[in-house]
Protein backbone atom coordinates (compact mmCIF):
# COMPACT_ATOMS: atom_id res chain seq x y z
CA UNK A 1 0.00 0.00 0.00
CA UNK A 2 1.18 3.67 -0.73
CA UNK A 3 1.14 6.64 1.14
CA UNK A 4 -1.23 7.75 -1.23
CA UNK A 5 -4.07 5.44 -0.42
CA UNK A 6 -2.92 4.67 2.78
CA UNK A 7 -3.85 8.02 4.34
CA UNK A 8 -7.55 8.33 2.33
CA UNK A 9 -8.32 4.67 3.80
CA UNK A 10 -8.20 5.62 7.58
CA UNK A 11 -9.62 9.12 7.01
CA UNK A 12 -13.08 7.35 5.90
CA UNK A 13 -12.91 5.31 9.14
CA UNK A 14 -13.15 5.04 12.99
CA UNK A 15 -9.85 5.26 14.92
CA UNK A 16 -9.29 2.06 16.72
CA UNK A 17 -8.69 1.09 19.85
CA UNK A 18 -10.28 3.58 21.69
CA UNK A 19 -8.98 4.56 26.08
CA UNK A 20 -11.85 4.01 27.89
CA UNK A 21 -12.77 7.31 29.51
CA UNK A 22 -11.45 7.19 32.82
CA UNK A 23 -8.00 6.25 31.08
CA UNK A 24 -5.01 8.48 33.18
CA UNK A 25 -3.96 11.29 31.97
CA UNK A 26 -0.40 11.19 30.51
CA UNK A 27 2.95 11.42 32.78
CA UNK A 28 5.14 13.14 29.98
CA UNK A 29 7.33 9.66 29.71
CA UNK A 30 6.50 7.48 27.14
CA UNK A 31 5.92 4.14 28.45
CA UNK A 32 8.83 1.54 28.32
CA UNK A 33 6.89 -0.47 25.34
CA UNK A 34 4.45 1.42 22.53
CA UNK A 35 2.24 -0.94 20.03
CA UNK A 36 0.34 0.32 17.53
CA UNK A 37 -3.09 -0.56 19.64
CA UNK A 38 -1.74 1.19 22.50
CA UNK A 39 -0.16 4.20 20.44
CA UNK A 40 -4.14 4.23 18.87
CA UNK A 41 -5.43 4.15 22.32
CA UNK A 42 -3.26 6.52 24.03
CA UNK A 43 -3.62 9.37 21.34
CA UNK A 44 -7.47 9.01 21.44
CA UNK A 45 -6.93 9.62 25.27
CA UNK A 46 -5.13 12.41 25.41
CA UNK A 47 -7.12 14.21 22.51
CA UNK A 48 -10.40 13.91 23.81
CA UNK A 49 -9.31 14.72 27.53
CA UNK A 50 -11.87 16.98 28.99
CA UNK A 51 -9.86 20.15 28.85
CA UNK A 52 -10.13 19.75 24.80
CA UNK A 53 -13.93 19.42 24.85
CA UNK A 54 -14.11 22.42 22.68
CA UNK A 55 -10.62 22.33 20.55
CA UNK A 56 -10.39 20.98 17.55
CA UNK A 57 -7.68 17.91 16.93
CA UNK A 58 -5.89 17.21 13.59
CA UNK A 59 -3.55 14.16 13.62
CA UNK A 60 -2.06 11.94 11.01
CA UNK A 61 0.94 9.31 11.52
CA UNK A 62 1.92 7.55 8.43
CA UNK A 63 4.92 4.95 8.44
CA UNK A 64 5.81 5.90 4.64
CA UNK A 65 7.68 3.05 3.90
CA UNK A 66 5.41 0.50 4.80
CA UNK A 67 2.55 2.76 3.21
CA UNK A 68 0.65 2.43 6.66
CA UNK A 69 -1.80 5.15 8.27
CA UNK A 70 -0.72 4.53 11.94
CA UNK A 71 -3.47 7.23 13.42
CA UNK A 72 -6.01 9.65 11.79
CA UNK A 73 -8.09 12.31 12.87
CA UNK A 74 -9.55 14.99 11.28
CA UNK A 75 -6.46 14.54 9.09
CA UNK A 76 -8.32 15.93 5.52
CA UNK A 77 -10.04 19.25 7.34
CA UNK A 78 -8.50 22.44 7.55
CA UNK A 79 -6.25 24.14 10.72
CA UNK A 80 -4.52 26.99 11.65
CA UNK A 81 -1.47 25.78 11.02
CA UNK A 82 0.69 28.79 12.39
CA UNK A 83 4.24 28.46 11.76
CA UNK A 84 4.09 25.22 10.29
CA UNK A 85 3.65 27.23 6.95
CA UNK A 86 7.15 27.61 7.10
CA UNK A 87 7.40 23.71 6.08
CA UNK A 88 5.38 24.79 3.07
CA UNK A 89 7.89 27.93 2.23
CA UNK A 90 10.84 25.54 2.65
CA UNK A 91 10.07 22.58 1.20
CA UNK A 92 8.96 24.71 -1.86
CA UNK A 93 11.93 27.42 -1.74
CA UNK A 94 14.20 24.62 -1.82
CA UNK A 95 12.39 22.64 -4.61
CA UNK A 96 12.41 25.81 -6.95
CA UNK A 97 15.45 27.45 -5.44
CA UNK A 98 18.07 24.33 -5.06
CA UNK A 99 20.45 24.21 -1.86
CA UNK A 100 22.80 26.32 -3.34
CA UNK A 101 20.86 29.65 -4.39
CA UNK A 102 22.10 33.19 -3.12
CA UNK A 103 20.46 36.04 -2.76
CA UNK A 104 22.96 39.38 -4.23
CA UNK A 105 22.69 42.53 -3.45
CA UNK A 106 24.27 45.09 -6.14
CA UNK A 107 26.00 48.28 -5.89
CA UNK A 108 25.78 50.46 -8.51
CA UNK A 109 25.81 53.62 -9.90
CA UNK A 110 24.37 56.20 -11.77
CA UNK A 111 27.46 57.89 -12.81
CA UNK A 112 31.33 56.59 -12.62
CA UNK A 113 34.27 56.48 -11.11
CA UNK A 114 36.29 59.75 -11.33
CA UNK A 115 39.47 59.68 -9.94
CA UNK A 116 38.91 59.24 -5.59
CA UNK A 117 35.04 60.16 -6.19
CA UNK A 118 32.62 58.96 -7.25
CA UNK A 119 30.44 61.31 -9.27
CA UNK A 120 26.66 60.83 -9.48
CA UNK A 121 24.55 58.74 -6.82
CA UNK A 122 25.37 54.92 -5.36
CA UNK A 123 22.48 52.98 -6.09
CA UNK A 124 22.11 49.52 -3.61
CA UNK A 125 20.03 47.20 -5.68
CA UNK A 126 18.36 45.00 -3.53
CA UNK A 127 16.49 41.35 -3.75
CA UNK A 128 15.56 40.16 -0.46
CA UNK A 129 19.08 39.23 1.58
CA UNK A 130 17.84 38.22 5.02
CA UNK A 131 20.90 37.42 5.78
CA UNK A 132 22.26 41.06 6.77
CA UNK A 133 21.68 40.40 10.66
CA UNK A 134 22.55 39.56 14.23
CA UNK A 135 20.75 36.25 13.95
CA UNK A 136 23.03 35.16 10.57
CA UNK A 137 25.93 37.52 10.72
CA UNK A 138 26.68 37.87 14.51
CA UNK A 139 27.19 41.61 13.30
CA UNK A 140 25.01 43.21 11.00
CA UNK A 141 26.74 46.25 10.40
CA UNK A 142 29.96 43.97 9.23
CA UNK A 143 28.05 43.55 6.38
CA UNK A 144 27.49 47.30 5.70
CA UNK A 145 30.84 47.72 6.33
CA UNK A 146 31.87 45.07 3.68
CA UNK A 147 30.00 47.03 1.03
CA UNK A 148 31.82 49.99 2.29
CA UNK A 149 35.15 48.28 1.94
CA UNK A 150 35.00 47.62 -1.33
CA UNK A 151 34.02 50.79 -2.43
CA UNK A 152 37.19 52.30 -0.36
CA UNK A 153 39.33 49.35 -2.73
CA UNK A 154 37.67 50.80 -5.76
CA UNK A 155 39.72 54.25 -4.61
CA UNK A 156 36.01 55.96 -3.84
CA UNK A 157 36.79 58.52 -1.07
CA UNK A 158 34.01 60.75 -1.91
CA UNK A 159 30.48 60.18 -3.35
CA UNK A 160 29.00 63.65 -5.26
CA UNK A 161 25.33 62.54 -5.21
CA UNK A 162 23.55 60.12 -2.92
CA UNK A 163 22.24 56.98 -1.98
CA UNK A 164 19.24 55.66 -3.35
CA UNK A 165 17.54 52.59 -3.61
CA UNK A 166 16.93 50.64 -6.60
CA UNK A 167 13.92 49.14 -8.10
CA UNK A 168 10.75 48.29 -6.20
CA UNK A 169 11.39 44.39 -6.02
CA UNK A 170 9.01 43.71 -3.64
CA UNK A 171 6.49 45.51 -4.60
CA UNK A 172 2.99 46.65 -1.98
CA UNK A 173 2.60 46.11 1.44
CA UNK A 174 6.34 45.42 3.54
CA UNK A 175 3.73 43.30 5.80
CA UNK A 176 2.17 39.57 4.83
CA UNK A 177 -1.44 39.22 3.99
CA UNK A 178 -3.66 39.53 7.36
CA UNK A 179 -0.89 40.37 9.81
CA UNK A 180 -2.41 41.65 12.71
CA UNK A 181 -1.59 45.66 14.21
CA UNK A 182 -1.04 43.89 17.56
CA UNK A 183 2.40 42.81 16.52
CA UNK A 184 3.68 45.05 14.38
CA UNK A 185 5.89 46.44 16.75
CA UNK A 186 7.31 43.44 18.00
CA UNK A 187 10.63 42.13 16.02
CA UNK A 188 8.44 39.08 15.09
CA UNK A 189 6.08 41.04 13.32
CA UNK A 190 8.50 43.30 11.54
CA UNK A 191 7.56 44.24 7.92
CA UNK A 192 10.11 43.11 4.83
CA UNK A 193 11.25 44.56 1.58
CA UNK A 194 13.86 44.10 -1.39
CA UNK A 195 16.70 46.15 1.46
CA UNK A 196 16.24 44.57 4.60
CA UNK A 197 18.38 45.05 7.77
CA UNK A 198 18.57 43.02 11.20
CA UNK A 199 15.53 41.14 10.48
CA UNK A 200 13.66 44.70 10.69
CA UNK A 201 14.35 45.57 14.49
CA UNK A 202 16.52 48.17 16.49
CA UNK A 203 17.45 47.36 19.81
CA UNK A 204 17.67 50.01 22.33
CA UNK A 205 20.15 49.91 25.63
CA UNK A 206 18.13 52.05 28.43
CA UNK A 207 20.70 52.96 31.43
CA UNK A 208 19.40 54.85 34.50
CA UNK A 209 21.78 57.89 36.08
CA UNK A 210 23.45 56.76 39.05
CA UNK A 211 20.71 58.51 41.15
CA UNK A 212 17.20 59.12 41.21
CA UNK A 213 15.67 61.83 39.34
CA UNK A 214 19.53 61.94 36.81
CA UNK A 215 19.33 61.71 32.93
CA UNK A 216 18.31 58.25 31.46
CA UNK A 217 20.87 57.70 28.59
CA UNK A 218 19.71 55.38 25.61
CA UNK A 219 21.24 53.73 23.35
CA UNK A 220 20.21 52.39 19.73
CA UNK A 221 21.87 49.31 18.11
CA UNK A 222 22.72 48.34 15.75
CA UNK A 223 23.03 51.33 13.85
CA UNK A 224 23.94 54.37 15.80
CA UNK A 225 21.32 56.82 16.36
CA UNK A 226 19.04 54.99 13.43
CA UNK A 227 16.13 55.51 14.34
CA UNK A 228 15.93 58.88 16.03
CA UNK A 229 14.87 58.70 19.72
CA UNK A 230 13.36 61.17 22.37
CA UNK A 231 13.55 60.42 25.77
CA UNK A 232 10.83 61.19 28.34
CA UNK A 233 12.13 58.55 30.68
CA UNK A 234 13.63 59.18 34.36
CA UNK A 235 15.36 57.44 36.77
CA UNK A 236 13.58 56.54 39.92
CA UNK A 237 13.06 53.55 42.44
CA UNK A 238 11.56 50.96 39.31
CA UNK A 239 11.96 50.11 36.55
CA UNK A 240 8.98 49.87 34.15
CA UNK A 241 9.79 51.20 30.48
CA UNK A 242 7.63 51.27 27.43
CA UNK A 243 8.99 52.21 23.88
CA UNK A 244 6.68 53.81 21.61
CA UNK A 245 6.80 54.77 17.53
CA UNK A 246 6.81 58.69 17.19
CA UNK A 247 4.00 58.89 14.40
CA UNK A 248 5.24 62.72 14.02
CA UNK A 249 9.15 62.59 13.80
CA UNK A 250 9.29 58.94 12.55
CA UNK A 251 11.06 58.40 15.13
CA UNK A 252 11.02 56.29 19.25
CA UNK A 253 10.01 57.79 22.20
CA UNK A 254 11.33 56.11 25.51
CA UNK A 255 8.66 56.88 28.31
CA UNK A 256 8.95 55.37 31.82
CA UNK A 257 11.29 54.88 34.62
CA UNK A 258 14.67 52.84 35.12
CA UNK A 259 15.94 52.13 38.22
CA UNK A 260 19.32 54.11 38.68
CA UNK A 261 22.92 52.02 37.41
CA UNK A 262 20.68 49.30 35.97
CA UNK A 263 20.24 48.86 32.32
CA UNK A 264 17.03 47.49 30.55
CA UNK A 265 17.00 46.22 27.00
CA UNK A 266 13.70 47.05 24.33
CA UNK A 267 13.18 45.93 20.60
CA UNK A 268 11.44 48.36 18.14
CA UNK A 269 10.53 47.57 14.73
CA UNK A 270 11.56 50.11 12.04
CA UNK A 271 9.46 52.31 10.07
CA UNK A 272 10.74 51.48 6.80
CA UNK A 273 12.82 48.14 6.30
CA UNK A 274 15.29 49.54 3.39
CA UNK A 275 15.78 53.03 4.69
CA UNK A 276 17.34 51.07 7.99
CA UNK A 277 19.56 49.28 5.40
CA UNK A 278 20.65 52.61 3.90
CA UNK A 279 20.90 54.09 7.45
CA UNK A 280 23.13 51.30 8.39
CA UNK A 281 25.52 52.04 4.94
CA UNK A 282 25.96 56.02 5.50
CA UNK A 283 27.18 55.22 8.82
CA UNK A 284 29.99 52.53 7.60
CA UNK A 285 30.67 55.36 4.47
CA UNK A 286 31.17 57.58 7.25
CA UNK A 287 33.54 54.92 9.49
CA UNK A 288 35.51 54.64 6.22
CA UNK A 289 35.92 58.09 5.49
CA UNK A 290 33.66 58.08 2.31
CA UNK A 291 31.97 61.50 2.66
CA UNK A 292 28.64 61.96 0.48
CA UNK A 293 27.65 65.29 -0.91
CA UNK A 294 23.88 65.04 -0.08
CA UNK A 295 22.31 62.94 2.47
CA UNK A 296 18.87 64.98 1.67
CA UNK A 297 15.46 63.28 2.77
CA UNK A 298 14.93 59.70 1.37
CA UNK A 299 15.67 60.28 -2.69
CA UNK A 300 13.84 58.29 -4.98
CA UNK A 301 14.31 55.39 -6.30
CA UNK A 302 15.62 54.40 -9.18
CA UNK A 303 12.81 52.24 -11.06
CA UNK A 304 14.80 50.25 -13.34
CA UNK A 305 18.48 48.98 -12.63
CA UNK A 306 18.92 48.64 -16.70
CA UNK A 307 21.00 51.88 -17.22
CA UNK A 308 23.41 51.45 -13.82
CA UNK A 309 26.48 50.48 -13.86
CA UNK A 310 27.83 47.70 -11.38
CA UNK A 311 30.24 48.63 -9.10
CA UNK A 312 30.56 45.51 -7.35
CA UNK A 313 27.63 42.68 -5.23
CA UNK A 314 27.23 40.75 -1.87
CA UNK A 315 26.47 37.39 -2.31
CA UNK A 316 24.15 36.08 0.86
CA UNK A 317 25.23 32.51 2.15
CA UNK A 318 23.65 29.60 0.05
CA UNK A 319 20.19 28.56 0.90
CA UNK A 320 21.13 25.49 2.21
CA UNK A 321 22.29 27.48 5.56
CA UNK A 322 19.17 30.38 5.35
CA UNK A 323 16.94 27.27 5.91
CA UNK A 324 17.93 26.37 9.15
CA UNK A 325 17.95 30.19 10.36
CA UNK A 326 14.43 30.37 9.14
CA UNK A 327 13.09 26.77 10.52
CA UNK A 328 14.58 26.45 14.05
CA UNK A 329 14.32 29.62 15.64
CA UNK A 330 10.80 30.38 13.42
CA UNK A 331 11.65 33.81 11.68
CA UNK A 332 8.97 34.77 10.01
CA UNK A 333 10.47 37.47 8.27
CA UNK A 334 12.96 35.11 6.65
CA UNK A 335 10.21 33.23 5.28
CA UNK A 336 8.40 35.83 4.26
CA UNK A 337 11.21 36.94 2.15
CA UNK A 338 11.34 33.54 0.69
CA UNK A 339 7.83 33.43 -0.21
CA UNK A 340 8.43 36.56 -2.25
CA UNK A 341 11.55 35.47 -3.87
CA UNK A 342 9.61 32.57 -5.33
CA UNK A 343 7.71 35.15 -7.11
CA UNK A 344 10.28 37.40 -7.76
CA UNK A 345 13.40 35.12 -9.63
CA UNK A 346 9.58 33.58 -11.43
CA UNK A 347 8.11 36.65 -12.97
CA UNK A 348 10.49 39.32 -12.15
CA UNK A 349 8.59 41.28 -9.09
CA UNK A 350 8.33 39.64 -5.80
CA UNK A 351 4.26 39.99 -5.63
CA UNK A 352 2.52 38.06 -2.84
CA UNK A 353 0.16 37.43 -4.83
CA UNK A 354 2.28 35.89 -7.28
CA UNK A 355 4.09 33.94 -4.82
CA UNK A 356 0.50 32.33 -3.45
CA UNK A 357 0.02 31.34 -7.52
CA UNK A 358 3.85 29.26 -7.69
CA UNK A 359 3.59 27.87 -3.78
CA UNK A 360 -0.14 26.42 -4.74
CA UNK A 361 1.30 25.18 -8.10
CA UNK A 362 4.20 23.06 -6.23
CA UNK A 363 2.08 21.77 -4.13
CA UNK A 364 -0.40 20.66 -7.20
CA UNK A 365 2.41 19.29 -9.00
CA UNK A 366 3.19 17.55 -5.45
CA UNK A 367 -0.49 15.57 -5.56
CA UNK A 368 -2.01 17.89 -2.84
CA UNK A 369 -5.37 17.98 -2.84
CA UNK A 370 -6.09 21.70 -3.43
CA UNK A 371 -9.00 21.18 -0.77
CA UNK A 372 -6.20 20.31 1.94
CA UNK A 373 -4.75 24.18 1.69
CA UNK A 374 -5.12 28.06 2.00
CA UNK A 375 -2.01 29.84 1.27
CA UNK A 376 -2.00 33.37 2.32
CA UNK A 377 1.57 34.52 3.42
CA UNK A 378 5.09 32.61 3.73
CA UNK A 379 5.37 32.13 7.82
CA UNK A 380 1.97 31.53 9.12
CA UNK A 381 1.58 34.96 11.13
CA UNK A 382 -1.47 35.53 9.40
CA UNK A 383 -4.03 33.94 10.89
CA UNK A 384 -5.87 33.22 7.39
CA UNK A 385 -3.64 29.94 6.11
CA UNK A 386 -5.18 26.87 6.61
CA UNK A 387 -3.64 23.46 6.35
CA UNK A 388 -4.62 19.85 6.26
CA UNK A 389 -2.27 17.45 8.61
CA UNK A 390 -2.63 15.60 5.22
CA UNK A 391 -1.45 18.43 3.24
CA UNK A 392 1.60 18.44 5.66
CA UNK A 393 2.51 15.01 5.82
CA UNK A 394 2.32 14.75 1.41
CA UNK A 395 4.84 17.53 1.53
CA UNK A 396 6.94 15.92 4.42
CA UNK A 397 7.16 12.56 2.20
CA UNK A 398 7.97 14.40 -0.62
CA UNK A 399 10.65 16.44 1.15
CA UNK A 400 11.74 12.83 2.65
CA UNK A 401 12.33 11.39 -0.88
CA UNK A 402 13.97 14.87 -2.26
CA UNK A 403 17.55 14.66 -3.43
CA UNK A 404 18.03 17.50 -1.26
CA UNK A 405 16.31 15.47 1.89
CA UNK A 406 19.04 15.37 4.01
CA UNK A 407 19.29 19.39 3.49
CA UNK A 408 15.52 19.99 4.73
CA UNK A 409 15.67 17.57 7.58
CA UNK A 410 18.19 19.00 9.29
CA UNK A 411 16.99 22.20 9.34
CA UNK A 412 14.19 21.60 11.29
CA UNK A 413 14.53 21.74 15.05
CA UNK A 414 15.77 18.75 16.82
CA UNK A 415 14.07 17.50 20.19
CA UNK A 416 15.65 18.33 22.88
CA UNK A 417 18.84 19.67 21.43
CA UNK A 418 17.93 23.01 19.48
CA UNK A 419 15.61 25.53 17.99
CA UNK A 420 11.95 25.95 19.32
CA UNK A 421 11.68 22.38 20.63
CA UNK A 422 15.41 22.64 22.54
CA UNK A 423 13.58 21.95 25.54
CA UNK A 424 10.75 19.64 24.92
CA UNK A 425 10.48 16.05 24.82
CA UNK A 426 14.07 16.00 27.28
CA UNK A 427 14.20 12.46 28.57
CA UNK A 428 12.54 10.95 26.37
CA UNK A 429 13.17 8.79 23.39
CA UNK A 430 12.44 11.66 21.11
CA UNK A 431 15.39 13.70 22.30
CA UNK A 432 17.94 13.96 19.71
CA UNK A 433 15.72 11.77 17.38
CA UNK A 434 12.45 13.91 16.42
CA UNK A 435 12.73 16.41 13.81
CA UNK A 436 9.92 18.79 13.82
CA UNK A 437 8.63 22.70 12.90
CA UNK A 438 6.61 24.06 15.55
CA UNK A 439 3.65 26.60 15.67
CA UNK A 440 1.94 28.89 17.75
CA UNK A 441 -0.57 31.81 17.50
CA UNK A 442 -3.30 32.47 19.70
CA UNK A 443 -5.97 29.16 19.85
CA UNK A 444 -3.41 27.27 17.50
CA UNK A 445 -0.41 25.44 18.17
CA UNK A 446 1.09 22.91 15.68
CA UNK A 447 3.88 20.18 15.51
CA UNK A 448 4.72 18.44 12.45
CA UNK A 449 8.00 16.64 11.18
CA UNK A 450 9.92 13.50 11.25
CA UNK A 451 10.55 10.90 14.21
CA UNK A 452 12.26 7.21 14.28
CA UNK A 453 10.58 4.47 15.73
CA UNK A 454 12.12 2.28 18.18
CA UNK A 455 11.97 -0.54 15.60
CA UNK A 456 13.86 1.57 13.32
CA UNK A 457 10.84 3.35 11.05
CA UNK A 458 10.88 6.87 9.83
CA UNK A 459 7.26 8.50 10.79
CA UNK A 460 5.69 11.57 9.47
CA UNK A 461 3.25 13.22 11.59
CA UNK A 462 1.00 16.22 12.06
CA UNK A 463 -0.19 17.63 15.44
CA UNK A 464 -2.50 20.97 14.92
CA UNK A 465 -4.52 22.02 17.58
CA UNK A 466 -7.07 24.91 17.03
CA UNK A 467 -9.74 26.50 19.37
CA UNK A 468 -8.82 25.39 22.70
CA UNK A 469 -8.97 27.15 26.17
CA UNK A 470 -6.73 25.64 28.38
CA UNK A 471 -3.16 26.84 28.38
CA UNK A 472 -1.42 26.08 25.57
CA UNK A 473 1.15 24.41 27.74
CA UNK A 474 -1.87 21.53 27.59
CA UNK A 475 -1.50 21.47 24.08
CA UNK A 476 2.15 21.36 23.74
CA UNK A 477 2.43 18.24 25.92
CA UNK A 478 -0.11 16.55 24.52
CA UNK A 479 2.04 17.17 21.55
CA UNK A 480 5.47 16.51 23.13
CA UNK A 481 3.60 12.67 24.85
CA UNK A 482 2.94 12.01 21.35
CA UNK A 483 5.85 12.64 19.96
CA UNK A 484 7.58 10.78 23.01
CA UNK A 485 5.47 7.45 22.37
CA UNK A 486 6.11 7.74 18.53
CA UNK A 487 9.28 7.51 19.28
CA UNK A 488 9.20 4.20 21.57
CA UNK A 489 7.10 2.44 19.15
CA UNK A 490 8.08 -1.13 18.57
CA UNK A 491 5.87 -3.21 16.40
Amino acid sequence: MTLRSAVPLLLAGAVAACAPAGAAPGTGVAPARVTVRSLRADITRLITAPEFRNAHWGVLVVDPARGDTLYSNEAGKLFMPASNMKIVTGAVALARLGPEWRYRTVFATTGAIDGDALVGDLVVVGRGDPSVSAHMAGDPMAIVRGAADSLARLGVRRITGTIRRGPDYFPGSNLGYGWSLDDLDSPYGAGVDELYFNEGFATLVVTGADSAGGAVEVRVLPIPDHPPVRVEATTADSTALEVVKDTIGAGIVVTGTVRPGESDTLDMTYYDPAEAYLAALRAALAERGIAVRDWGDSPARIDTAAALDTLFALASPPLREILPAMLKPSQNQIAEILFRTLALEETGAGDPRAARRIVEEQLAAWGLDSGTYVIRDGSGLSRHNYLAPEALVRILDRMRTHEWADVFRDALPVAGVDGTIESRMRGTPAEGNLRAKTGTIDKARALSGYVTSADGSVLIFSLLANNYTTPVREATRVQDEIGARLAALRR
